[in-house]
């Protein structure tokens, strides 16, 4: 058993262990135990990429009667992926709740070092449903069920009890909230205080992360309210949010002893024009030098400072999040 296994704690029977990483990646797989040892988890935004083919994943393993078998691949690469990675940023959940027999699928690929963080599902962080085809009768109404502690609890916390030795960290992404009142930075942090206060205390890593500026650039009350609750801002790169850095330095942007960070899109850009630029994502078509050098500097903060930190890199940020990873930390003492 190599070091590796040994390190994630997989079991003593050979028949039951994941492969060793690709040949490609085995030192980024080192480098990225070792740092999950000392407290940094790194990981990518999902793991379902068949451009990561040669990279992260065997291709001979997903191959039937000699040709790529996108079922197998889809159903079996997460038990590839714990080889590389220590940990991955769930996306899915955002847009259902995780069921009993999805969450015994995820967490029997990972080891027990692993740490798989959710994203919270949309059902509770939209404010009002976007007027689009996909939310059929809701389409445009507002959300009866924003920041419900309770449905938190009923359909979420309960499902992952089971699992909670191996989850990182809980994100509640709240996309852009254009009306009032809740788009004033002391509203909203009047209602995510309450919604935080129906949570369990103590018993999950939780992580918020919002995309109106004026919420972190008017922070008081928006970090009060995390600090208050041992809640984490979710540090993000994303198309109208300040770059990394600049949030970052903002007074009291650590607000208890975990840290979660999304490098999604270098500032500017739209989703879909990432998508167009980089897809299939098989290598980084576009350095974000500011946002490498931004992700190591809250590396070396992290370690410095003895916080647990989750970060998770998008193949949208430059193209293949596992080179962006690779190259970041490639120098780090």
């Amino acid at each position: 058993m190599s070091s590796e296994q040994l390190a994630f704690g997989w079991a003593h029977d050979d028949s039951a262990l994941p492969p060793e990483p690709p040949e490609r990646v085995r030192p980024l797989a080192t480098r990225l135990r070792s740092l999950a040892d000392r407290g940094v988890f790194l990981g990518t935004s999902s793991w379902k990429y068949p451009g990561w083919l040669g990279q992260v994943y065997t291709p001979a393993r997903y191959q039937r009667a000699g040709r790529f078998a996108e079922r197998k691949f889809q159903r079996d690469c997460l038990a590839e992926y714990a080889t590389v990675f220590p940990t991955v940023g769930g996306d899915f959940s955002f847009y259902q709740f995780p069921s009993p027999r999805m969450c015994e699928q995820i967490f029997t690929q990972v080891p027990p070092g692993f740490r798989f963080s959710l994203k919270v599902p949309e059902a509770v962080t939209v404010e009002r449903f976007p007027n689009l085809p996909r939310y059929g009768e809701q389409a445009g109404t507002e959300n009866p069920h924003f920041m419900d502690a309770g449905v938190v609890r009923a359909k979420l916390l309960d499902v992952l009890e089971p699992y909670s030795d191996r989850l990182g960290v809980l994100i509640f992404e709240f996309g852009t909230i254009h009306r009032a009142p809740m788009s004033r930075p002391e509203k909203f942090a009047g209602a995510l205080d309450r919604m935080l206060s129906g949570l369990p205390p103590d018993r999950y890593r939780v992580a918020v992360e919002v995309r109106n500026p004026e919420f972190v650039q008017d922070s008081v009350d928006y970090f009060g309210c995390l600090r208050a609750h041992q809640v984490a801002h979710c540090l993000s790169s994303w198309t109208r949010m300040p770059p990394l850095a600049e949030q970052m330095n903002l007074p009291g942007v650590f607000t208890t002893g975990h840290v979660a960070a999304r490098l999604l899109l270098r500032p500017g850009r739209g989703y879909r024009q990432a998508v167009e630029k980089f897809s299939p994502y098989e290598r980084v078509k576009e350095p974000y030098p500011e946002g490498r050098a931004a992700l190591k500097e809250l590396i070396e903060r992290c370690l410095s400072e003895q916080r647990t930190l989750f970060a998770f890199v998008n193949n949208r940020f430059e193209g293949n999040a596992v080179e962006t990873i690779e190259q970041t930390i490639k120098d780090l003492e």
